[in-house]
């Protein structure tokens, strides 16, 4: 099937594990942690073409204005409204490797081939405009990066950032960059599609706040795009929930104070994990500012039996790399709960100590 997406298989299917650490989303919010929530539940009000209040919410915290900005179904709505929305079959997108599958399955789904940059385990995953230009052909019209990266947690800079935009621009192409870690990453950086029209930011109240039941997802980029991305909507779901968008406003006006306990989680995860890598040298890996890392285990080629083992022997969950292309890695989640992510970094510590897979 053109359009499978193997790791989203996976992760809807494995069995679920008392230590999971498999996840990226931020520890999930209660419905007390936001005030007001209850109260804000209502079948009734107009969102043809994303709620209004919505909208001006999205575009208050960018600093844009409401009609740069469209709604979706998450993160991943808003990617492929994007991709159907510049995309024609035949065309060609340009996808980051290693990287998170559906970008490359929605892709294939609108009958769009797939074209591949790498990311380097030999840089340390750093994005590098010289691969990007090398991987452009006639048929380019989309270069798709996450900032942070998925699965790896590194950030591009801002001046490699533009210096893509330089290469898009020039094919006359538009460069979508998923920035749903970015919020919470340590990595403070403008939204992408704050510093010109070729680029398109995609973003979520799900990865760094910790709501991802509303599935509320957004784009920002120029009028025009935003015209024909809503334009794509009509086609793929007509509109959101009212339900989920009056919600969605209530916590953008409590967005500080959940930005702030996020924050407050991977302060208090990120040196567990730091030390956990730092006391293994089987294992290295490269930097991160996001809400994950990515491991290699020195010496395998295929890290899988080490994440079987894992989860069958000591019931604990991390996420195979070959999900990823990178199959000597596993991703681990750092914005869960800090007692579960300790006493699942001790049973990865033991297994690694066993070497029994």
């Amino acid at each position: 099937m053109r359009y499978y997406a193997p790791y989203m298989e996976w992760a809807k299917t494995r069995r679920h594990a008392t230590y999971d650490l498999a996840g990226s989303n931020m520890l999930v919010c209660s419905i007390e942690e936001i005030p007001g929530a209850r109260a804000a539940i209502t079948l009734a009000g107009e969102n043809e073409n994303g709620y209004r209040p919505l909208l001006d919410a999205i575009a208050a915290h960018y600093n844009v204005t409401p009609s740069q900005v469209t709604t979706a179904n998450g993160t991943s709505g808003a990617n492929f409204l994007t991709y159907a929305a510049l995309l024609e079959p035949g065309d060609d997108v340009l996808v980051e490797r290693p990287g998170y599958d559906p970008l490359m399955g929605a892709a294939r789904l609108l009958g769009a081939r797939t074209v591949r940059f790498d990311r380097a385990w030999e840089d340390r995953f750093r994005l590098d405009p010289d691969r990007v230009r090398a991987a452009m052909t006639p048929r380019t019209r989309l270069i798709v990066i996450t900032r942070p990266h998925n699965p790896t947690g590194v950030s591009a800079d801002n001046a490699t950032l533009e210096e893509v935009g330089r290469i898009a621009e020039r094919a006359g192409a538009h460069v979508l960059v998923d920035e749903v870690y970015l919020d919470a990453s340590a990595a403070v950086a403008p939204l992408a599609a704050t510093r010109s029209d070729v680029f398109i930011s995609t973003s979520s109240l799900t990865k760094s706040y910790g709501l991802s039941s509303l599935r509320c997802g957004w784009t920002v980029s120029s009028e025009d795009v935003a015209f024909r991305i809503r334009r794509a909507r009509d086609v793929v779901d007509g509109t959101g929930s009212v339900v989920a968008e009056r919600l969605s406003v209530l916590a953008f006006e409590h967005l500080d104070r959940l930005l702030a306990r996020a924050h407050g989680i991977l302060e208090a995860n990120r040196p567990l994990v730091r030390d956990f890598l730092r006391s293994h040298p089987e294992l290295e890996w490269a930097e991160s500012t996001g809400t994950v890392v990515f491991p290699r285990v020195r010496g395998v080629v295929d890290a899988s039996r080490f994440v079987e083992r894992l989860l069958g022997d000591r019931d604990t969950a991390i996420v195979p790399g070959r999900f990823f292309e990178a199959p000597a890695h596993f991703r681990l989640g750092l914005s869960g709960d800090t007692e579960s992510l300790r006493t699942g970094l001790q049973l990865i510590g033991e297994a690694l100590d066993q070497k029994d897979w």
